[in-house]
């Protein structure tokens, strides 16, 4: 397998070399940096997850800063979601969408402040986005990326290790709110959030100098609950139905197609880009939808670098995106974006290059009894 070249272009997070000290053996890019993808075992890094407590360097999703008199109304106006009734420490889950009501990122939009939100990106330009749009409509607002980089405590335990940390004001917390904090003087905001289904939160460091600081305080207060180094880990993500922009998407793929429908409120003004197709798509229905595939047999598979054609009755219906084994059902698992011809209990087949593999679709999330 060819290394990925490191270049200037390829940014390290604060949390690199502390990342490297702990065994990282894979990255992969995300917005033009090097986000850690696997250390050594993966299994134990899926039972530390979902049994215990588990630290990431999620320094890669980037924050986009709206700063000035408009910035609320460029965060409205790029989200398809109604932002007018946040406040100050909330955050919000939203689908950015082109034109054509075609997903371009889905990140959390936080309200830092009256004149400034934040947009936590996935993996795609939105900053550029965000400042074309804003000149285009000559609005008084200033579209940065400021020196913020999260790092995740995700797990059962998580809530523990991080009120050891900075008090019991944390357990209070709604998902996607946060708070200002610090911890031996670095500054911080502390959100309940993060890219599993196993609860957590995310401590945005506002300091990128000081990172392996933060890094080693955390490994030692986690130290009581046996905390180690992880990433988002597919099968985890997968079993709990997460999607992934960028992976499970295509250039054509709208919110209703991958279950984020419920985060678009088609009431929000005409201006908001995307709208007048989403309230048209919401009408007539979608073309495609997101369901599970489970394989037959407990042969465990590897991954895939590009989609896979499904079958039903030889003609295709549709693309599985994305694939792994699942500890918790022990099978291959993936997510099939389909015609809405294809229905829950249907067999299908999955052109694995040469092979044609027998499956069935599923709800999503994945049950044990799905198996």
């Amino acid at each position: 397998m060819p290394e990925l070249g490191i270049h200037t272009r390829l940014r390290r997070s604060p949390y690199y070399d502390a990342t490297v000290a702990e065994g990282v053996s894979a990255f992969i890019p995300y917005n033009n940096m090097l986000l850690p993808l696997a250390y050594t075992d993966p299994e134990a890094e899926y039972r530390r997850l979902t049994e215990g407590v588990a630290m990431w360097d999620v320094g890669g999703e980037r924050q986009i800063q709206l700063k000035g008199p408009d910035a609320a109304a460029l965060a409205q106006i790029l989200c398809p979601r109604d932002l007018s009734k946040a406040v100050i420490g909330q955050g919000k889950y939203v689908a950015v969408c082109d034109h054509r009501g075609s997903i371009l990122n889905d990140p959390i939009a936080l309200k830092i402040d009256d004149d400034c939100w934040w947009l936590s990106i996935a993996d795609s330009d939105i900053r550029m986005w965000a400042r074309c749009v804003a000149a285009e409509r000559g609005m008084d607002v200033d579209v940065s990326e400021p020196d913020v980089s999260p790092l995740a405590v995700q797990g059962p335990d998580a809530e523990d290790v991080v009120a050891s940390m900075f008090g019991d004001w944390v357990r209070d917390l709604k998902y996607f709110w946060f708070g200002d904090a610090e911890l031996n003087g670095i500054p911080l905001k502390v959100a309940r959030s993060g890219w599993s289904k196993q609860g957590g939160f995310e401590l945005y460091l506002m300091d990128g100098s000081r990172g392996i600081e933060l890094w080693n305080a955390v490994k030692e207060a986690g130290a009581p609950w046996n905390i180690g180094p992880g990433y988002p880990t597919p099968a985890e993500r997968m079993e709990n139905g997460l999607v992934s922009w960028g992976g499970d998407c295509d250039d054509d793929t709208n919110p209703f197609e991958v279950r984020l429908g419920r985060f678009v409120d088609l009431d929000v003004p005409d201006d908001v880009i995307g709208i007048q197709v989403l309230r048209r798509i919401a009408e007539e229905g979608p073309k495609r939808h997101q369901l599970g595939i489970v394989f037959e047999g407990d042969d465990p598979k590897p991954g895939h670098l590009v989609w896979y054609d499904v079958l039903v009755d030889g003609e295709k219906v549709g693309d599985m995106t994305c694939g792994t084994w699942s500890y918790k059902l022990e099978r291959n698992i993936g997510f099939g974006l389909l015609s809405v011809s294809t229905q829950i209990g249907d067999s299908v087949e999955v052109r694995r290059g040469d092979e044609l593999v027998p499956a069935r679709l599923t709800d999503i999330p994945f049950r044990r009894e799905d198996r």
